[in-house]
């Protein structure tokens, strides 16, 4: 079984390989945390209000929203969920486009599901008669990543519709849309057109929770209620639950954030164009980077600077690349700097 290898503990410089808001989060965030009394922290935590604010957001009901500690415990409710092989049946399968979220793998494989990889195309288009090439009858889950990580590309809604016609109908379409927030697209509004996708959303990213976990599922209840029953019992902490409701209600702090990673993106791109880089247009906070021989000297040299991106050449279709987060600007410009000058000193 793989494990999932979380990338080292790097909190002394800047930290652009984890696609986190380094900005942190809205200053409305610390107050609801200092506002939290020693009985809301001794009590279980109430999620009925947090539900709904996220509902309201995201423009569902609230039935159809169920709020995780973080998405990641999601997609393991997911795997456990569809991808347990029944006793004495036939080995569920999990089929995931490359490349993709490890733990997509991870998740699978720990619940004894079997991971179908699909292989990207040189140019990173979404691979959909491939996709639907590859589903069988013991196809359960379909893992899209939508803008995907780590090339930052998004996939038509019409490869999500077909993908979701096409799998058996005890299956599961998953469309991860952590990113969704920079995209400014959404899968939401179709799922009561298409009962057997779920969409699963993060607030670690467009509003810089990372550091207290949590996400949520949306979907119709009866491809949710399995999920449901498999989360732990109060998962979400309570300084979570203060967090994200105070969060959703700064939408001028989302606002300049998001502004600022599309300045970010465009400083990149014509960094990386100066610099003879290639890299793919992102419709996430971050952009993906080919260095080719040059990736260990920009790796290695912008570490030694004190900022960390992230190696990404072990991935499918990644090989000499990199992933640079692009949120605040002022960080951007650091890397900025920092590579013109390693890759001018490279040989």
């Amino acid at each position: 079984m793989t494990a999932y290898d979380k990338p080292p503990e790097l909190y002394d410089g800047l930290r652009l390989h984890q696609n986190e808001n380094t900005g942190g989060c809205s200053p409305r965030v610390l107050e609801a945390l200092a506002r939290l009394r020693p009985d809301e922290v001794g009590f279980y935590p109430p999620y009925a209000a947090a539900t709904r604010a996220c509902a309201q957001y995201l423009g569902v009901d609230p039935d159809a929203l169920a709020l995780t500690n973080g998405l990641d415990e999601g997609i393991m409710g997911l795997a456990v969920a569809y991808l347990r092989p029944p006793v004495g049946g036939p080995v569920p399968e999990a089929l995931v486009p490359e490349p993709a979220f490890e733990i997509f793998r991870v998740d699978a494989e720990a619940v004894g599901g079997r991971f179908v990889q699909v292989m990207p195309k040189p140019d990173f288009a979404f691979a959909l008669d491939e996709v639907l090439a590859a589903i069988t009858p013991r196809t359960r889950v379909v893992f899209l990543t939508n803008p995907n990580n780590p090339t930052g590309v998004s996939m038509p809604p019409d490869a999500i519709r077909a993908v979701a016609r096409h799998v058996p109908k005890e299956a599961v379409v998953f469309v991860d849309e952590a990113y969704a927030e920079f995209a400014g697209i959404t899968f939401i509004s179709e799922l009561p057109a298409f009962p057997n996708v779920i969409v699963g959303r993060t607030f670690s990213k467009a509003f810089g929770l990372a550091g207290l976990r949590i996400g949520c599922l949306i979907g119709a209840r009866a491809v949710l209620d399995p999920v449901r029953a498999v989360i732990p019992v109060y998962s979400v902490n309570i300084a979570a639950v203060a967090a994200v409701q105070a969060a959703l209600t700064d939408s001028t702090y989302l606002g300049d954030y998001l502004r600022q990673v599309k300045e970010s993106k465009a400083l990149l791109y014509a960094a990386c164009d100066r610099a003879r880089l290639s890299y793919w247009k992102s419709d996430a906070n971050f952009v993906l980077v080919y260095a080719g021989d040059r990736l260990p000297a920009l790796v290695n040299g912008a570490a030694d600077r004190g900022i960390y991106i992230r190696d990404r050449s072990s991935e499918p279709g990644c090989a000499g690349c990199c992933r640079v987060a692009t949120g605040i600007v002022e960080h951007t410009r650091r890397f900025i700097a920092a590579m013109e000058e390693v890759l001018c000193a490279a040989p």
